[in-house]
């Protein structure tokens, strides 16, 4: 005879699920129905028959169906990544193409973020509302659709709204973390989500790599056009993502929960619990999830505060990096030369047209490997030190290897060392982040909450150019001053978060994460 669960949703306040203490089971009736030998080691048996979600997904532990979700999320990470690495590209070949100003190359750049940063709480809210699956189904269709368009622009305005509607849709590409992240293991958790960073700079590798070949000879039009090609194939395979089981469950929905764990436990090759599904808390749960309101509740304001300053800031130092690369080599070659430069001089150098050269891609390339070095930095430090102390020393870091781009040094290798430096450490400082954001919000509010970080780091990626675009070219100095400056902050406001979750469990309830943290203390 077969062992059957009984699927069903039961609070875990509710007795547990146990008889009333004046009822006794007829022990003769219950080994009339069961055989008396039972294979246990077939099963996984919680010992007060329920389980929640997280004690599922630990005891399913790390196997085939993550390995997929790897892949499958990380084809979306490395679409971000090549949307975003074009913007250092395309800015030049349009100011040589159609003669935009220095302030126009900003806006171009300006207005994905803009695009991005309005959309995030909405892609959030719509996550935690409707499920991650069908927000990075719908994300998926309209990048590719805008990113395939954009490639056709006309003109300068056609290009500023299409690119807008691509950072649009990029808004949501977070979420793949979130989805991810709630199918991890505690202990793989940290270490999963920082790899994942893998793919982000697999794409933009491979965003440089096709810009040296395809920009010489047949221009930015066909770049943007063949740079679509991992979102068709995310957009593909979207069908087959599977739906978070701590969403289902927040949701109510927990058959499809369960569902959704048997299939892990298929792909693992591991034998599912027997038992109820619960959720603890469940009556703590506000009714309405994912609304924006809530992250500023008086248990999670402070850290939702000193999250949205530290993602700015983050994002404002790294895509800053990134856009001021080649503007580095172009304006420390004048200023640090021997010959003496008129003031003129360089406004007039900065309004020439340069058309980047294989240098230039290989210097890009060199700077982008270093997130390799970078993620690994990560994973040792992360885990052993906490993500907050992790976060502070490397913003730090960054500070210090900022102070030396100001150094002038005719080598130009010296100048590429210290980006690769500098690189490899914000790229860190974003995915331990990315990991920790996850971790601080719970189920209810995951969603949006990295929704709302997000768009802060837009707002910070907003204001960058203006420095790495426009100020770099009249002060090396005070440019790389302001991004010192910003990564100091942020490094105190990591210091400053009241929760370290190292080792913690995800919390489906902010009362559940609040008792959690009272515990701790």
């Amino acid at each position: 005879m077969v062992l059957k669960r009984t699927k069903g949703y039961q609070d875990i306040d509710d007795n547990n699920g146990s008889l009333p203490s004046n009822v006794t089971p007829d022990l003769n009736s219950i080994n009339n129905v069961m055989p008396q030998e039972i294979e246990m080691a077939s099963v996984s048996v919680v010992p007060d028959d329920t389980f929640t979600v997280t004690q599922a997904v630990n005891a399913l532990g790390f196997g085939w169906f993550q390995v997929k979700l790897s892949l499958w999320t990380g084809l979306c990470w490395m679409a971000d990544s090549m949307e975003m690495t074009i913007l250092s590209i395309l800015s030049p070949a349009l100011h040589c193409d159609w003669q935009i100003s220095r302030y126009q190359q900003a806006l171009t750049t300006t207005v994905v973020f803009l695009g991005m940063m309005l959309s995030s709480t909405f892609w959030g809210n719509l996550s935690d509302r409707y499920g991650r699956k069908h927000a990075l189904t719908l994300c998926a269709i309209l990048l590719f659709y805008y990113g395939l368009l954009s490639s056709i622009a006309p003109s300068f305005m056609w290009i500023l709204l299409l690119r807008g509607l691509v950072g649009f849709a990029i808004g949501c590409t977070p979420q793949s973390v979130t989805l991810y992240a709630e199918f991890l293991p505690t202990k793989q958790r940290a270490k999963c989500v920082v790899l994942l960073d893998c793919f982000w700079a697999l794409g933009a590798c491979f965003e440089v790599t096709l810009a040296l070949v395809v920009m010489p000879t047949l221009g930015w039009h066909w770049l943007l056009a063949l740079s679509t090609g991992p979102l068709l194939a995310f957009a593909a395979i979207c069908p087959w993502l599977p739906e978070s089981a701590r969403y289902h469950v927040a949701s109510g929905q927990t058959e499809k929960a369960l569902e959704t764990l048997e299939k892990i436990a298929k792909d693992n090759g591991k034998p599912m619990l027997l038992g109820r599904l619960v959720v603890d808390d469940s009556m703590m749960t506000p009714p309405h999830r994912g609304r924006f309101r809530d992250l500023l509740v008086p248990s999670l304001r402070t850290t939702s505060l000193l999250l949205w300053f530290i993602w700015m800031a983050c994002a404002f130092c790294y895509y800053g990096l990134v856009l001021m690369t080649t503007e580095l080599f172009e304006t420390s070659a004048i200023l640090c030369s021997d010959k003496p430069v008129l003031v003129q001089t360089l406004d007039t150098c900065a309004a020439d047209c340069k058309v980047l050269q294989t240098t230039d891609y290989m210097d890009l390339l060199w700077t982008t490997l270093a997130e390799f070095p970078g993620i690994f930095i990560t994973i040792a430090t992360i885990e052993r030190f906490g993500r907050k102390k992790t976060m502070a020393v490397q913003f730090i870091a960054y500070a210090v290897c900022c102070c030396f781009l100001v150094v002038c040094s005719q080598k130009r290798v010296f100048l590429t060392v210290m980006l690769f430096f500098a690189r490899g450490i914000i790229a860190g400082v974003f995915q331990a982040a990315y990991v920790y954001t996850p971790e601080v919000y719970p189920t209810s509010l995951r969603a949006v909450g990295v929704g709302a970080c997000s768009a802060m780091a837009r707002l910070g990626a907003m204001i960058t150019p203006y420095v790495a675009q426009v100020l770099l070219k009249s002060s090396i100095t005070f440019s790389t001053t302001i991004y010192a400056v910003a990564a100091i902050l942020a490094a105190i406001g990591c210091l400053l978060l009241p929760i370290e979750t190292k080792g913690q469990e995800l919390h489906d309830s902010v009362q559940q994460q609040a008792n959690a943290r009272a515990a701790n203390k």
